[in-house]
């Protein structure tokens, strides 16, 4: 699975990506996360408060129940707005 982070997210993991093997009895957004937030301090941090910040799943936005799958590509970005 392709993890990409962006903006803040980025900043604060300290990565931009990265590929990981999907954990055991991890099948959707809000399982991931909870997941990547116990991979080190910066995850940690960047989610922190899960209200601040967006998924998308294979390039589609995704709630926390939205499933995912091993070859999957997730992204993790801060609230867009336009203007």
């Amino acid at each position: 699975m392709k993890i990409l982070y962006f903006a803040w997210v980025r900043e604060r993991t300290g990565v931009a990506e990265e590929e990981i093997a999907l954990p055991e009895g991890v099948r959707d957004v809000a399982a991931l996360v909870e997941h990547l937030a116990g991979r080190s301090p910066g995850h940690a941090a960047a989610f922190e408060n899960r209200r601040t910040i967006r998924a998308a799943v294979n390039q589609d936005f995704a709630t926390p129940d939205t499933p995912v799958a091993p070859g999957d590509e997730v992204a993790f970005f801060p609230p867009v707005t336009g203007g």
